[in-house]
């Protein structure tokens, strides 16, 4: 049976009217934003911005997987949480405050690790995905997924003053097309070891919701086949062209990944808590 138009409130017309009034978006844009469903992975640095965003434009269901507890450390960019949220569950400070700037927005909070035995059974429930996790193992655990559920993938990660991002689109390229396999255990820093500036989080995770409000509103060029990368102390912006590898074990042309895999393993990770959602 096919879905009913939704009609908007005379309230939600008055809270939308900037977008309302968009050649590009117009009520009609308006409607399929208020019925869509992204999934933002992680309610830290990237995750905060996004989400807000996300729920500040109307998105009508945002889901979030995370685990974590705030931490006095987290706040310095982590604009979902506040000072009295210390010691919370992010998932509830984050429904809290997305519920602040937008009571209507359908919040619904995962609070459990990623992992290979739930993945598809959590990103199927959503149009798209937003990455804000900084670990390799969930990063390719996330693009597998999406890739095997034909879902958009906004990818994004920041890094002490250098932040990048882009969009997988399936049959246009994955992550592993990008990072065939990943660096040995170590030798990429985590924001927690090498810090990153908090302001810089948010210009990324701004440009996550955007390709993600984009994609669902179907204008613009989308990030895909695009690679941004931001180095924030020049304040200077470049792309690299990203292209689908035919010889992709997941995506190429004779696919060896057809089911999630041991991450852990697959990332040389031996301690099972080091694969997880993080929210940096």
């Amino acid at each position: 049976m096919a879905q009913q138009p939704l009609t908007l409130t005379p309230t939600q017309v008055q809270r939308y009217s900037r977008h309302i009034i968009m050649g590009d978006v117009g009520s009609k844009g308006q409607r399929a934003l208020l019925q869509s469903k992204v999934l933002v992975l992680g309610a830290g640095g990237l995750g905060s911005p996004s989400a807000v965003y996300l729920a500040l434009a109307g998105v009508g269901t945002v889901g979030l997987v995370d685990f974590d507890v705030v931490d006095l450390s987290n706040l310095q960019r982590q604009i979902l949480h506040h000072t009295a949220d210390v010691g919370r569950p992010k998932l509830q400070s984050a429904l809290d405050n997305i519920k602040a700037y937008n009571p209507d927005t359908n919040v619904v909070l995962h609070e459990t690790r990623l992992e290979s035995h739930n993945a598809m059974e959590i990103i199927s429930q959503y149009d798209l995905v937003v990455n804000g996790a900084d670990n390799f193992a969930t990063r390719y655990l996330v693009n597998d997924a999406c890739y095997l559920l034909n879902k958009p993938l906004i990818d994004g990660s920041i890094l002490i003053f250098d932040g990048q991002s882009t969009v997988f689109l399936p049959g246009q390229g994955c992550y592993r097309c990008l990072f065939p396999s990943p660096p040995p255990p170590g030798m990429v820093p985590n924001c927690a070891e090498a810090g990153v500036l908090g302001a810089l989080t948010g210009l990324v995770g701004s440009i996550q919701a955007t390709e993600a409000l984009k994609h669902i509103l179907g204008i613009g060029e989308s990030l895909s086949s695009r690679l941004l990368l931001i180095d924030a102390l020049s304040m200077s912006f470049r792309e690299v062209k990203l292209k689908r590898n035919p010889n992709c074990p997941l995506c190429g042309d004779n696919p060896t990944v057809t089911e999630l895999i041991d991450y852990e393993v697959f990332c040389g990770i031996s301690a099972p808590e080091e694969v997880a959602v993080a929210s940096d």
